[in-house]
């Protein structure tokens, strides 16, 4: 697991990217001796201890455990996660972590300068930031809900207080973490420039290893998912089974990136115009209605065209408590090998009143200037 200093942009774009994809069970031992060299690097002495999670939620409970600010109600860490006890624990993140990624930073941004730093940035960073920060933003976000739910509108005050106290100490842990294989942009561009110096040991934990939290006397640290699915953009994406899922059962599940609870996706097969209809939850109902097909759903539901002209046929699906999907039907020009013309269905604003508007739209133009001169 040896870093290898690298010089081009692409090249680390592709090493980085691997390793924010990253399944399967860590090398412990080579972890662990990262880990330790990370303290080193910072000058501090190496954690008296390693010990390791199956998931981000599991290490959370650790982290509040060690900081002795587990709110009541919440299981408690198991008794290997606390060695010396628990309460007090500080946290040496700044140390181990931010002050080398900010020397990093300073020493290439010297050398390149501000236009030489934010074209690295472009070519490495840039390209793996949006679907790792998303990705550590869903494991957060899903930590939070389930160790400490948001309080409901109509909840009792003392109730709510207490809802607010919890979250705050979970997210208080999470602050604490190092998201190690989503740390991959800013590695990708420390890798490609030859700078990574003393941020060695973290890239080969973030190559080895999930998030991990170090503390003064020991170090928690997670395994990388056993899961990992995602669709051609990058977001979390799997019909049959966890988009997400670590060693000891956390998981997230996940349809084109929207949230879903886990038993929603075994009745997607079955689903009818009428189950879609009756969903109350709005984001629900709308992967419902894309995954059973917008004409499929047109067909079934008896519905009429609002308009049509000779770009198309405009469409408009109501849907309750919910702003109307709207779509065009337009059809291929160009024939296919077999001489059929494939249909296509464009989905436009809800306000859109003909078809051609629809389809300029879809071109951003305004309707009045759409005049193709050949459909193709």
């Amino acid at each position: 697991m040896v870093v290898q200093q690298l010089s081009s942009p692409r090249e680390a774009v592709a090493r980085w990217r691997g390793v924010a994809a990253g399944t399967g069970r860590s090398d412990r031992p080579a972890v662990e001796r990262a880990v330790g060299a990370a303290y080193r690097a910072a000058g501090l002495a190496e954690p008296s201890a390693v010990v390791w999670f199956g998931s981000p939620l599991e290490a959370v409970l650790a982290a509040l455990a060690l900081r002795g600010t587990t709110p009541e109600g919440l299981p408690t860490a198991p008794a290997r996660a606390l060695p010396g006890g628990a309460g007090g624990a500080v946290s040496v993140r700044e140390a181990v972590r931010t002050r080398p990624w900010e020397a990093a930073r300073q020493r290439v941004h010297s050398e390149l300068g501000a236009a030489g730093w934010a074209e690295l940035w472009a070519l490495t960073g840039g390209e793996l930031w949006p679907q790792t920060r998303a990705l550590s933003g869903r494991i957060r976000d899903a930590v939070l809900d389930r160790l400490a739910p948001a309080p409901a509108e109509d909840d009792e005050q003392e109730v709510r207080d207490g809802a607010r106290t919890a979250r705050a100490a979970v997210r208080l842990a999470l602050l604490d973490a190092v998201l190690g294989p989503q740390d991959a942009p800013w590695l990708a561009a420390f890798d490609a420039v030859g700078t990574l110096g003393a941020l060695e040991p973290l890239a080969e934990i973030a190559a080895g290893a999930g998030w991990w939290w170090p503390y003064e006397e020991v170090a928690l640290v997670c395994e990388r998912p056993t899961e990992l699915h995602r669709d051609e953009a990058g977001r979390l994406d799997r019909a049959d089974g966890p988009a997400l899922a670590y060693p000891d059962g956390f998981a997230l599940h996940a349809w084109r990136g929207m949230p879903v609870p886990p038993d929603f996706l075994d009745g997607l097969a079955d689903v009818t115009p009428e189950r879609i209809r009756g969903e109350e939850n709005a984001e629900l109902r709308r992967v419902m209605l894309e995954h059973y097909g917008y004409e499929r759903y047109l067909a079934d539901s008896g519905a009429e065209p609002l308009h049509r002209d000779g770009t198309g046929v405009l469409w408009r699906i109501q849907l309750p408590d919910d702003e109307p999907v709207v779509m065009v039907e337009v059809v291929n020009s160009t024939a296919e090998p077999d001489g059929t013309f494939r249909t296509y269905w464009l989905r436009v604003p809800p306000g859109t009143r003909t078809a051609r508007a629809g389809v300029a739209w879809t071109f951003g133009v305004a309707e009045a200037d759409y005049r193709p001169q050949r459909e193709t």
